[in-house]
Formats: structure tokens, C-alpha cells, sequence
């Protein structure tokens, strides 16, 4: 079977009046499909510059990205990307905020209406369709700005710590929503964070980046039993603690 995403050998720099800096050196992983990757890894070490790669807002200096089997430059559309920010626009209802991807690529119609209001019921918003972002609280705002991305029907979805806007226990409850919902629809995800916690309760597996330049240090698999599928779950499981001082000692070994 081929992976739903394979990285061969990226590397990346970025280049100012002062020189040339390595970010990124000599990346490589692959993700199945359905599976959810958490990618962690201490400050400046390139996880977001990795996430803009694989959406194609960067293009490798050495190496390449297959979606599919195929280069990812042949169809960036199958690439969905939540940002930290919600990004919802206050002068458009919480309908047409969701919408507004559809409506840019010209596909809104009677059915994809029909579609959008059924993710809003059932992702907890029914009944909020005409409100202002403003009116919802900051959960409900992060379920709205998933349900526009996954209008799109992306066959990869990139999150870039779309929780650390919210309070800790809000964030708890959103992760917990997303993580089951995108599990639900069987979505391949690639999460990056800086809480170690989050990522282990919500992966499949943990990619572990290097101190700049990024390299792959280690891959961990993470698994708990079944009837421990959601996050918050998870991190009333015994494997949660060894998993974190696994991730933690990888982390340490750095400085």
C-alpha cells in the first residue's frame, strides 16, 4: 500500500542579508493513511517551516514530498491547514465563515450547504449558524474554523498548534472534539505542539525534532488500549506517564 505522505531526504534553509540558515536537514518519514502524527521538539527547530513545506508553502532546497505517490506540487488542494488562529471574519455569520473556502473555489452549492449544516449540528453548533464569531466562545470557534477546512475534503490535514490559543481547560475539551472527530472521519493529520502531553494523547505516532537544523532524532509509536481512544482518555491510562518520560528523555539528551 502506499503511503498516504512520504518526505525523502528535505532539507530546507532560509536565506537573509547575513547568510544562510539551516532549518530543516535531511528530513525523512512517511504516514499512512488514517494515522494521526504529532510532531514536537524545542523552540526554533523548524516544526512550523516543516508544516509550511508540506502544504507546499515552501519548496525544498534538496529532497522531495509525495502525497499519494505522486509529488505534492501536482495537487496542493488535498492539503487542508488549521493555523493557531481561528481566522474567522466578524462582518460574516458563522455559515458563511465556514463557506468561505467553497465559496473561493467556486464549489458552494445547494448540496455543500446542505453538508456544511449537518458538520455544524454535528459538531455542536447547531442553532449558531447566523451568530458573529464574536458570540462564540473560543472552542466553538476552533470547531468552526474545522469545519472549513474539512469542507474542503482535504486527504491531509495540518494542524499547527490550533489549541494554544485557549485556556487549559477549554483546550482540553476542543482536543478531545477534534481528535474524535477527525479520527472519526478517518482524516490523515499531522499535529505540531510544544505540550508533550497533547501530543501523546492524541498520536499514533511522535516525530522528534533536533535543536536547529531539525533532524529526526526519534519516531515513537504510541499505543493505548481500545477502549482508551480519546485523549482525554489517554491520559488517565498508565502507558501515558512512561510515554511522556520517553518523549521527555529525547528532548533532554539536546542540552
Amino acid at each position: 500500500m502506499i503511503p498516504k505522505l512520504e518526505v525523502h531526504g528535505v532539507s530546507y534553509s532560509y536565506h537573509s542579508a547575513d547568510g544562510e540558515t539551516l532549518a530543516l536537514s535531511n528530513i525523512s518519514f512517511s504516514v499512512d493513511s488514517g494515522q494521526f502524527w504529532a510532531i514536537v521538539g524545542p523552540s526554533g527547530c523548524g516544526k512550523s517551516t516543516l508544516l509550511s513545506l508540506l502544504c507546499g508553502l515552501l519548496k525544498p532546497d534538496q529532497g522531495e514530498i509525495l502525497l499519494d505517490g505522486l509529488p505534492l506540487s501536482r495537487d496542493l488542494t488535498s492539503v487542508g491547514y488549521m493555523l493557531q488562529k481561528d481566522h474567522l471574519f466578524e462582518w460574516r455569520s458563522i455559515l458563511s465563515n465556514v463557506a468561505l473556502g467553497l465559496e473561493i473555489r467556486k464549489q458552494l452549492d445547494g448540496q455543500s450547504r446542505q453538508e456544511l449544516k449537518s458538520m455544524l449540528r454535528a459538531y455542536g453548533l447547531e442553532g449558531f449558524e447566523q451568530a458573529k464569531p464574536s458570540e462564540l466562545s473560543g472552542g466553538m470557534r476552533q470547531r468552526a474554523a474545522l469545519i472549513r477546512t474539512l469542507a474542503l475534503k482535504p486527504d491531509l490535514l495540518l494542524l499547527d498548534e490550533p489549541f494554544s490559543a485557549l485556556d487549559y481547560q477549554t483546550r482540553l475539551s476542543v482536543c478531545d472534539d477534534i481528535s474524535g472527530i477527525l479520527r472519526e472521519s478517518k482524516k490523515t493529520a499531522i499535529l505540531v505542539t510544544h505540550d508533550l502531553s497533547e501530543a501523546i494523547s492524541v498520536a499514533d505516532r511522535i516525530l522528534i525534532l533536533s535543536p536547529r537544523p531539525g533532524r529526526i532524532k526519534a519516531a515513537i509509536t504510541i499505543e493505548f488500549p481500545d477502549c482508551a481512544s480519546r485523549p482525554l482518555d489517554r491520559r488517565n491510562c498508565p502507558e501515558f506517564s512512561i510515554y511522556f518520560n520517553q518523549v521527555w528523555k529525547e528532548l533532554k539528551t539536546d542540552e
